[in-house]
């Protein structure tokens, strides 16, 4: 249970929520950027879910949870550059860090499962 990834994830969820404030979606994106911001926060929340699981087992299905959270922020934010409400730069770091995050993720599950 690493305070450094509580930390990541929670600096991500933060990015995303900030962003928004300071740049509120128009109209036409505000549902898929609604997704994202559910998505980048729910990543954190479920990290930290799954550091006071009670069981191996517990665990690593918050970790699954994390892992498709941050896959699915892929997803928007791919969406969000697309649609050119985010610009190249901003959707690529953020991109980076969620492709990061999901590593880490993924690479924690299998450790826990003992692969």
């Amino acid at each position: 249970m690493s305070t450094e990834l509580k930390n990541r994830t929670y600096q991500f969820g933060l990015r995303i929520v900030l962003h928004f404030k300071q740049d509120p979606p128009p109209p036409w994106c505000r549902k898929l950027a609604d997704q994202l911001l559910r998505s980048a926060t729910s990543v954190g929340s479920n990290y930290r879910a799954a550091c006071r699981g009670r069981s191996k087992a517990e665990f690593v299905a918050k970790l699954g949870i994390c892992e498709e959270e941050a896959d699915e922020c892929l997803y928007w934010t791919a969406i969000l550059r697309d649609s050119e409400y985010f610009t190249p730069k901003i959707a690529a770091e953020l991109m980076d860090e969620a492709d990061q995050l999901l590593s880490i993720i993924i690479a924690s599950i299998k450790t826990a499962k003992g692969h």
